[in-house]
């Protein structure tokens, strides 16, 4: 019998065990230490979310979070190749520019 790997992956755990509001300080931390300043997660979206009509595109990112400037962080969580990558992450950071403009 061929054993599989059972180690848990980090996305897995972002997605499934994290995602509870009483755990955001693990992640809080995580990406504190990894960016250096302190982070503060607003929400973790659906990999597939955020998106309101069929046609719409689906939006990827999984944790929008702001750090001490109040500047909001984007952070995708893949372990996997993707080749239009960049793409995925300028359509997100569009996406969230658009979500936070006020009319005027």
């Amino acid at each position: 019998m061929e054993q599989k790997d059972r180690y848990i992956r980090f996305d897995w755990a972002v997605k499934r065990l994290l995602r509870n509001k009483a755990n955001f300080g693990v992640l809080e931390g995580f990406l504190t230490v990894l960016l250096g300043e302190p982070i503060r997660i607003v929400e973790i979206l659906e990999s597939e979310g955020n998106q309101l009509n069929e046609t719409d595109k689906f939006n990827r990112v999984d944790i929008k979070a702001r750090n001490s400037k109040d500047e909001i962080i984007i952070v995708e969580v893949q372990n996997t190749r993707e080749i239009y990558y960049l793409e995925r992450i300028l359509f997100g950071v569009a996406k969230a520019i658009t979500e936070h403009i006020e009319l005027g």
